[in-house]
């Protein structure tokens, strides 16, 4: 499909257009693309990602570009495997990549102020970085953004045929299994032995002209942040890493953005308008994993619906506390405010957000950012359920619908609910299978199915509390003043594009 070039700023009484014939996804609104993936698949935590990536770097044969927000030479991306650990460093694996191929040239694409996080922890700065990497590897930064605004795309393209996007940055703290154990060997910084904690997250991997798609877009921000224009790469045959189980073939796939107004661009919000989309066409039940849950245009939205006598239901997975004492101030804050909102709005009893824990009860921090609607949509990506990600950083999300009317219809929804039973089991400690169990001993209800598989011990799933809320911390949570809103309000024109779901298949 063509690039709509997805300018999406309100005008006045422009229409929410394309949402009335029942598709969630609508390029130049909620999306900037749909392309077709030859395969897809996703990975949920760091430990298998990363593994895959030190196995496809080496085997390109032009170009891998990496867009972050942050970037760690120095971790170790596969440590079970047997072998020197300094030869599993990335860098090292970058580094033998180009000498081993004189056609190969890597880029790494750093938003410019994480260098600051970077520093913190030990880490080179990037610019230093390039002056000691071979010929062909070149390290910089962007920082070509508004003010307080970050780069926070997560996103790697080899040879324009192969692209992961999703929440996981290639750095330190991120990499873990799905076992989430209270404590693993390799799980540590690379400067240090000193253990770091639980760490959930979630990417995906694609082939094809959803690659190509991806690589469009990275280029793209590859020749923002360095004036350097790349063109693309048409002749490179399929490069899907070998071991690597596809979850889907041949699927359409979505990428949807935010972009910032800046230097004479416009506003891109495709990622908000999808959200309140998602929200509003939700018959059954909205899943969602954030880092945050911060955005008030999306609390009241889901408010709203919890208000109908026979809405969805909502199932949050969250963090306990946001990283680091700032962020705790400007989210965890706003989370307080937003969830007396929605549980005001929950006259029937349909919202739960929930921490997940650790065998020994040890919270797991939640940085992933996936939200499954229902059995036809899964949208994972690198944008938070805070104001920041809809307006002022730069995001990328990739989605796939089930759309009535698609003749494989019911393998995509199937696919879409293993995801979510997928994802649940994991934080619950059980197989994918009793959670698609559960929720059919409870007709369908995915909240009665988690309240009946937490367990008061062991690994599970607990209810967030927030701590309680001292004055400033109420004057903050109220003003939004460390996260302000910077997108015009489309939710009651969305809203309207879907009819009323007054009932559920079913019931």
């Amino acid at each position: 499909m063509t690039d709509t070039g997805g300018a999406t700023a309100d005008h006045g009484g422009r229409t929410i257009s394309g949402l009335e014939d029942d598709a969630i996804l609508v390029p130049g609104e909620t999306c900037w693309r749909i392309e077709r993936a030859d395969r897809h698949t996703v990975f949920i935590d760091a430990a298998d990602y990363f593994a895959a990536l030190k196995q496809a770097v080496p085997r390109a044969e032009r170009r891998v570009l990496f867009i972050g927000w942050d970037f760690e030479p120095r971790i170790r991306l596969d440590p079970r495997a047997p072998g020197p650990a300094r030869d599993d460093r990335l860098g090292r694996v970058l580094e033998a990549a180009v000498r081993g191929n004189p056609e190969l040239e890597i880029g790494v694409l750093q938003w410019g102020l994480g260098m600051l996080e970077s520093l913190r922890r030990g880490v080179l700065p990037a610019a230093l970085l390039d002056r000691k990497a071979p010929e062909r590897l070149r390290f910089t930064v962007d920082h070509r953004h508004p003010l307080g605004a970050s780069h926070h795309q997560k996103i790697v393209v080899i040879d324009d045929c192969l692209a992961f996007a999703g929440g996981i940055d290639v750095t330190s703290d991120r990499w873990d299994t799905s076992e989430h154990l209270d404590r693993h060997r390799h799980r540590h910084r690379p400067t240090s032995r000193r253990p770091t904690g639980p760490w959930h997250d979630v990417t995906s991997l694609v082939s094809g002209p959803a690659a190509r798609a991806l690589g469009d877009l990275a280029r793209e921000r590859w020749e923002s942040g360095t004036g350097r224009h790349l063109e693309p790469i048409d002749d490179v045959e399929a490069c899907w890493p070998e071991g690597v189980e596809p979850l889907l073939t041949d699927v359409d796939v979505a990428i949807s953005r935010t972009r910032p107004a800046h230097g004479g661009r416009e506003l891109v919000h495709e990622i908000e308008l999808l959200w309140l989309a998602a929200i509003a066409a939700a018959r059954e039940t909205v899943y969602i994993e954030s880092q945050y849950f911060a955005n008030r245009r999306i609390a009241e939205a889901i408010a709203e619906r919890l208000g109908e006598e026979d809405g969805p239901e909502f199932v949050l997975v969250n963090p306990e506390s946001a990283d680091g004492w700032l962020e705790e101030k400007a989210m965890g804050t706003a989370r307080a405010r937003l969830l007396d909102i929605v549980r005001q709005a929950d006259v029937h009893d349909r919202f739960r957000i929930h921490v997940p824990v650790t065998e020994g009860g040890r919270p797991v921090y939640v940085h992933a950012k996936v939200m499954v609607v229902d059995d036809r949509l899964l949208r994972i990506g690198s944008s938070n359920l805070n104001n920041r990600s809809m307006g002022l950083d730069t995001e990328c999300d990739v989605t796939i619908e089930a759309r009535s009317d698609d003749p494989r219809h019911g393998e995509l929804a199937a696919t879409v609910l293993g995801m979510r039973h997928r994802l649940l089991g994991e934080h619950l400690g059980v197989e994918p299978d009793a959670v698609a169990s559960a929720v059919e001993a409870h007709d369908g209800s995915l909240v009665r199915a988690v309240d009946s598989l937490r367990t008061p011990a062991g690994r599970s799933l607990r209810p967030l509390e927030p701590p309680e809320q001292h004055v400033v911390d109420r004057v903050l949570a109220h003003t939004e003043l460390l996260d302000p809103e910077r997108t015009p309000d489309r939710w009651s024109r969305v809203r309207r594009a879907f009819p009323r779901r007054r009932g559920r298949p079913g019931h």
